[in-house]
């Protein structure tokens, strides 16, 4: 059912948990023992601009499941550096009441903005990324497995504008003739406005099938589906493999895929998705900037920016840019290496932070062990909150072993990688 048929819908008022003070929060987090673990209380302390320190209360535990598949299966799409749904949902469901407002400045594959819509919370986020709001908006209002199937026979597979040739490396020929006639129909739909729900679902799933290393995507055996590789590295890959690229076809992953997506999107969260995503924002800006959202209209922040120049956002997502159409280098994504110019920025975003937050309002700002533990970002972060005008809280640190992830890159816990999620809580 179309989002603006759902507008008027009254919000779901009792979801078994009610909003928490700062204090009140401390106490659950110190108390915490769900997994057979007692928390450590430590302190961060951190510079103040006048050359003075200031102490935060830390927290560590584990807070939630290391285990794969612990949310709605509507979240299985692939990003790169992405958080786990269930970071969101702890702080969604202590610091905020079904119908108040959740918004994300980095928007990434929208895990925050899917959560928050799940338990009834109204969705605000952006990303300077354009593919963030295609990987998006169609969740917020799925359509039904049929819908995709009678749309994707109505779809014209055979006729391409186009056939980079380049792309051989990854895509069998008939394969590629498919994906390059679903870009054309997808553009063509867009550049005459007439693209609706069910073609941006098709469109979120086709950017997601578009390369990865089993038989549920459109290409050869390459990198996980959250990077694309470059055709000179496939090259080597296919070499190294002695693989050609074999015959996928388009329509039957793009099914496969969407029963998966929408398994677990039954009646209730249909009805719930819908009650908010007709007053949901997803923007396309630089999160220091969100002349849409009203002051004091947030009520929770959570949020995960890049982390420094860890992650190549452009270049990992080149070939979904294609795609969509978009030129990859024209998206300015925050990459800096210098940790005060990361600081600078972050402090920017602080600033337009408390603007939208309402008096009282949280803002939870997840960051990591970056550069082999030499830097933690929560030192960094907390004096940026405060030159913004923010109240320091507290340090969550969920400490749990690394899992599928880093399986697939043969990454041990404490050796490289992110091996903690590191969230400051910040009040206005």
């Amino acid at each position: 059912m179309p989002i603006s048929d759902q507008e008027e819908l009254p919000l779901v008022l009792d979801s078994g948990h009610r909003r928490i003070t700062s204090d009140q929060f401390a106490g659950q987090l110190e108390r915490f023992c769900e997994f057979d673990k007692a928390t450590e209380r430590i302190v961060t302390s951190f510079a103040l601009p006048n050359g003075g320190t200031q102490d935060v209360d830390t927290f560590v535990n584990e807070y939630w499941t290391a285990k794969q598949r612990a949310a709605n299966r509507l979240h299985e799409i692939s990003y790169r550096a992405c958080f786990k749904p269930q970071l969101p949902r702890f702080f969604i469901e202590r610091l905020t009441d079904p119908g108040d407002v959740v918004h994300d400045p980095f928007m990434g594959r929208g895990t925050t903005p899917i959560e928050a819509a799940l338990l009834g919370r109204i969705p605000f986020a952006c990303d300077i990324n354009p593919l963030s709001v295609v990987l998006t908006k169609s969740r917020l209002d799925p359509p039904t497995v049929d819908e995709v199937a009678r749309r994707m026979q109505q779809i014209e597979l055979g006729d391409p504008d186009e056939f980079p040739e380049d792309l051989l490396v990854f895509y069998h020929p008939e394969t590629l003739k498919e994906i390059a006639s679903l870009k054309k129909y997808l553009i063509r739909r867009r550049a005459s406005k007439t693209l609706d729900g069910v073609d941006d679902w098709i469109c979120m799933v086709a950017i997601n099938r578009l390369t990865g290393h089993s038989g549920g995507f459109f290409s050869v055996y390459t990198l996980p589906p959250n990077q694309a590789t470059s055709v000179k590295a496939q090259q080597r890959i296919n070499a190294k493999r002695n693989q050609t690229p074999p015959r996928r076809h388009v329509r039957e992953i793009i099914l496969k895929k969407s029963r998966i997506l929408l398994k677990e999107c039954d009646s209730f969260a249909r009805q719930t998705l819908a009650r908010v995503a007709g007053r949901a924002k997803l923007l396309t800006h630089p999160a220091a900037s969100t002349p849409e959202i009203a002051r004091n209209s947030v009520d929770l922040v959570v949020t995960s920016p890049p982390f420094l120049d860890i992650v190549d956002y452009a270049g990992d997502n080149w070939l979904r840019c294609w795609f969509l159409g978009i030129d990859a280098k024209s998206v300015a994504i925050t990459k800096l290496k210098n940790l005060q110019d990361w600081q600078d920025a972050m402090t920017a975003v602080f600033h337009e932070l408390h603007r939208i937050l309402r008096p009282g309002g949280h803002i939870a700002f997840e960051v990591g062990e970056v550069r082999h533990g030499l830097v933690r970002l929560e030192e960094a972060v907390l004096p940026c909150g405060v030159q913004a005008g923010l109240l320091p809280v507290l340090v969550l640190i969920n400490d749990q072993e690394f899992t599928k992830t880093a399986n697939c890159w043969g990454v041990d816990n404490g050796d490289k990688g992110t091996n903690t999620n590191r969230i400051v809580v910040f009040r206005k």
